[in-house]
Protein backbone atom coordinates (compact mmCIF):
# COMPACT_ATOMS: atom_id res chain seq x y z
CA UNK A 1 0.00 0.00 0.00
CA UNK A 2 1.37 3.48 -0.87
CA UNK A 3 2.29 5.49 1.78
CA UNK A 4 0.22 8.75 2.11
CA UNK A 5 1.65 12.38 2.47
CA UNK A 6 -0.05 14.78 4.32
CA UNK A 7 2.12 17.63 2.66
CA UNK A 8 1.02 19.99 0.08
CA UNK A 9 2.66 18.95 -2.41
CA UNK A 10 3.36 15.22 -2.19
CA UNK A 11 6.53 13.31 -3.25
CA UNK A 12 6.24 11.85 -6.35
CA UNK A 13 4.29 8.68 -7.02
CA UNK A 14 2.58 9.72 -3.39
CA UNK A 15 -0.64 10.76 -2.96
CA UNK A 16 -1.30 13.17 -0.77
CA UNK A 17 -4.52 13.22 1.26
CA UNK A 18 -6.28 15.85 4.07
CA UNK A 19 -4.80 14.75 7.39
CA UNK A 20 -5.06 11.25 6.21
CA UNK A 21 -4.68 9.59 9.79
CA UNK A 22 -6.86 12.20 11.53
CA UNK A 23 -9.15 12.43 8.62
CA UNK A 24 -9.79 8.58 7.85
CA UNK A 25 -13.17 8.36 10.11
CA UNK A 26 -14.35 11.33 8.11
CA UNK A 27 -13.67 9.74 4.85
CA UNK A 28 -14.46 6.59 5.80
CA UNK A 29 -12.02 3.82 5.41
CA UNK A 30 -13.74 2.54 2.21
CA UNK A 31 -12.97 5.47 1.04
CA UNK A 32 -9.72 5.49 1.27
CA UNK A 33 -9.24 1.85 0.58
CA UNK A 34 -10.73 2.78 -3.09
CA UNK A 35 -8.38 5.87 -3.60
CA UNK A 36 -5.69 3.61 -2.92
CA UNK A 37 -6.96 0.60 -4.54
CA UNK A 38 -7.61 2.61 -7.74
CA UNK A 39 -3.98 4.40 -7.28
CA UNK A 40 -1.97 1.22 -7.09
CA UNK A 41 -3.87 -0.42 -9.82
CA UNK A 42 -3.09 2.59 -11.91
CA UNK A 43 0.56 2.42 -10.96
CA UNK A 44 1.01 -1.00 -11.04
CA UNK A 45 -0.53 -0.80 -15.04
CA UNK A 46 1.69 1.95 -15.74
CA UNK A 47 -0.44 4.59 -15.97
CA UNK A 48 1.36 7.00 -13.59
CA UNK A 49 4.53 7.30 -15.40
CA UNK A 50 6.17 10.45 -15.92
CA UNK A 51 4.37 13.67 -15.78
CA UNK A 52 4.73 15.73 -18.70
CA UNK A 53 0.60 16.38 -19.85
CA UNK A 54 -0.88 18.84 -18.40
CA UNK A 55 -4.77 19.29 -18.25
CA UNK A 56 -6.54 22.73 -17.11
CA UNK A 57 -10.15 23.48 -17.12
CA UNK A 58 -12.80 25.42 -15.20
CA UNK A 59 -15.14 23.45 -12.58
CA UNK A 60 -16.81 24.92 -9.22
CA UNK A 61 -15.26 25.24 -6.41
CA UNK A 62 -17.89 23.43 -4.41
CA UNK A 63 -17.62 19.93 -6.90
CA UNK A 64 -13.70 20.28 -5.91
CA UNK A 65 -14.41 20.41 -2.23
CA UNK A 66 -17.11 17.99 -2.02
CA UNK A 67 -14.62 15.35 -3.85
CA UNK A 68 -11.65 16.23 -2.01
CA UNK A 69 -13.94 15.63 0.80
CA UNK A 70 -15.23 12.46 -0.49
CA UNK A 71 -11.87 10.65 -0.88
CA UNK A 72 -9.54 12.67 1.40
CA UNK A 73 -8.04 13.84 -1.25
CA UNK A 74 -5.64 17.39 -0.64
CA UNK A 75 -4.20 18.63 -4.15
CA UNK A 76 -6.24 19.33 -7.05
CA UNK A 77 -3.75 17.37 -9.68
CA UNK A 78 -3.92 14.56 -6.93
CA UNK A 79 -7.86 14.65 -7.88
CA UNK A 80 -7.28 14.97 -11.48
CA UNK A 81 -5.49 12.26 -11.00
CA UNK A 82 -7.57 9.70 -9.23
CA UNK A 83 -10.55 10.86 -11.38
CA UNK A 84 -8.71 9.94 -14.76
CA UNK A 85 -7.08 6.76 -13.36
CA UNK A 86 -10.78 5.72 -12.02
CA UNK A 87 -12.35 6.24 -15.53
CA UNK A 88 -9.00 4.17 -17.22
CA UNK A 89 -8.95 1.27 -15.21
CA UNK A 90 -12.86 1.45 -15.36
CA UNK A 91 -14.12 -2.42 -16.44
CA UNK A 92 -17.63 -1.46 -18.17
CA UNK A 93 -18.99 -4.35 -15.35
CA UNK A 94 -22.48 -3.14 -15.44
CA UNK A 95 -22.61 -3.20 -19.14
CA UNK A 96 -20.93 -6.13 -19.59
CA UNK A 97 -23.24 -7.78 -16.80
CA UNK A 98 -26.60 -6.25 -18.45
CA UNK A 99 -25.22 -7.79 -21.59
CA UNK A 100 -24.96 -11.10 -20.54
CA UNK A 101 -27.87 -11.32 -18.34
CA UNK A 102 -29.90 -14.46 -18.93
CA UNK A 103 -27.40 -15.99 -21.21
CA UNK A 104 -26.12 -18.34 -19.22
CA UNK A 105 -27.52 -22.17 -20.36
CA UNK A 106 -30.72 -22.97 -17.34
CA UNK A 107 -29.26 -26.46 -17.97
CA UNK A 108 -25.86 -26.24 -17.27
CA UNK A 109 -24.59 -28.07 -14.21
CA UNK A 110 -22.74 -25.57 -11.72
CA UNK A 111 -21.85 -28.30 -9.24
CA UNK A 112 -24.02 -27.45 -6.51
Amino acid sequence: MPKVSTKKSAPRGKLSMVGHEANIGKIGVSAASRVTAIMTAAQHSGLLGEKRARIAGRTSPELIQRAKQQTGIATDTDLIEFALASLALDDNFSETFRKTMSSVDPDLKLGF
